[in-house]
């Protein structure tokens, strides 16, 4: 057998990802537009059911309360995607909930002046309040950095090098969303993992009118054949003596949010009250405000190449990372209960479909829009399983992961100094928030840890 020759087992360094059928001015049909941008909508709907989900009965709140703060959260995210994919960096970016806001917004929720009241429905307005008046605060962080161009300058660093490890993690850093939440309901998640990379990889090539329908649309085709497969588990009565976790994880009725939906609401802004201001609460916002400010910066490098455009210069990052903290500043006047970052689920997704199109992204901006206002019909698509999500991020956010890996080709990986700097980074990039994840988790507050505090009521 003759030895491979060099052309067949390497390859030069490529600016622009191959095989990409729309980059970001480049736009499909109009229906296939709105199709795509249904299933960025579909796709963002995990993360921002998931988070009040999980906040809200900590808060005191009931269900009613919870399909609010999801109908606002979805409002303001069609709002805050609309605006950074017209002025902020223009790039095909969902802009949503985040988890690293969590940590901060449950030390919240755990403070003993709000755990001391009584009545569940004023702890859950109070804590709601003391939240929006933290994100306000810490929004002026990436205002202040974005619009007076010092994003820019720290630009400097972001070499390909430098990036590696940053937008490697972003995908990587959330890998306790993936696997660990399919486990959960694994006759759910196992087969919609596997249905959803069988139709994105193995059968991409099943065309329909010149169309890869099946790789197109894995997302859309994969989710509706399994949610109603758990919709007949459900109906048949198959999780009826199970435990009551399991239930909440398999189950498609246990969400209560379409009987707990209006049919029409309108969020407006602080519609829960007047916020509050206090110290310890604004500086622990402000941390995850940081950490938004690294992850979106990844996230959208990862963007504009997963949709073959021009690597975004320093002033382009700026400027968007200073919308995103207007955005930031909208999550805490309309009290959405997270902060905002750009949906890592969502740019993965754009290399999934291989359709980078800024207009498949607004339009699904306007379905955020449309169907928080339409309560019902929203709360329909939020009562999707998060197991049918977990097993999705599984890979897109392993996507987006090798994204940032595949700068590597930028650089001399023989050099021990480079070699020295993903390794490290890599790994404590993975390390240190574990430390604090266990810390948190035993103590309900982070290391750092102060009784000194001013307030604002």
């Amino acid at each position: 057998m003759a030895a491979p020759k060099p052309e067949e087992i390497s390859f030069p360094p490529m600016d622009q990802l191959q095989g990409l059928e729309y980059c970001i001015d480049s736009n499909p049909s109009w229906g296939e537009a709105i199709a795509l941008g249904f299933q960025h909508y579909i796709l963002a709907l995990g993360t921002a059911v998931m988070i009040p989900s999980f906040l809200v009965p900590l808060m005191g709140g009931t269900d009613g309360d919870k399909v609010r703060v999801v109908q606002t959260l979805l409002f303001v995210e069609g709002i805050n995607t609309l605006l950074q994919t017209l002025f902020g960096t223009r790039l095909p970016t969902v802009i949503g909930g985040s988890y690293a806001f969590m940590v901060p917004i449950i030390s919240i929720i755990h403070d003993t002046s709000l755990m001391s009241i009584e009545d569940n429905h004023v702890r859950f307005l109070n804590t709601m309040r003391a939240v929006q008046g933290a994100l306000i605060v810490a929004s002026s962080i990436q205002i202040i950095l974005g619009y007076s161009q010092m994003w820019a300058i720290c630009s400097r660093f972001f070499s390909p090098l430098g990036m590696v490890p940053v937008i490697a993690l972003v995908g990587f850093g959330l890998f306790d969303r993936g696997f660990p939440v399919v486990g959960r309901c694994v006759e759910i998640g196992i087969p919609m993992l596997i249905l959803f990379i069988a139709f994105s990889q193995y059968l991409k090539n099943f065309l329909t009118k010149q169309l890869p329908i099946l790789e197109r649309f894995a997302l859309l085709i994969s989710i509706t054949v399994i949610w109603a497969y758990a919709h007949l588990l459900t109906a048949s009565g198959a999780y009826k003596h199970r435990p009551e976790l399991t239930q909440l994880n398999c189950r498609t009725d246990k969400a209560n949010l379409i009987s707990s939906a209006p049919w029409i609401k309108i969020p407006y802004p602080l519609q829960w009250g007047a916020p509050t201001f206090d110290a310890g609460h604004a500086f622990g916002m402000m941390a995850a405000v940081l950490v938004s400010l690294i992850e979106s910066t990844g996230a959208y490098k990862a963007a504009s190449r997963l949709a073959s455009a021009t690597p975004p210069p320093a002033h382009v990052l700026s400027r968007g990372i200073g919308w995103q903290g207007i955005g930031i500043l909208l999550n805490g006047l309309f009290g959405t209960l997270s902060g905002s970052t750009v949906s890592v689920e969502n740019v993965g997704l754009l290399g999934s479909t291989r359709v980078g199109s800024r207009r498949v992204i607004q339009i699904s901006a306007g379905f955020m829009i449309f169907f928080s206002i339409l309560g019902k019909f929203g709360a329909l698509f939020a009562s999707i399983p998060f197991t049918i999500f977990a097993a999705v991020y599984c890979v897109l956010f392993g996507l987006v992961a090798s994204v940032g890996l595949s700068f590597l080709q930028f650089t001399n990986m023989n050099s021990m100094r480079n070699l020295f700097i993903v390794g490290v980074a890599l790994f404590l990039g993975l390390s240190v928030p574990e430390y604090f994840r266990e810390y948190t988790a035993k103590a309900l507050h982070g290391p750092a840890h102060t009784r000194g505090s001013w307030t604002i009521h």
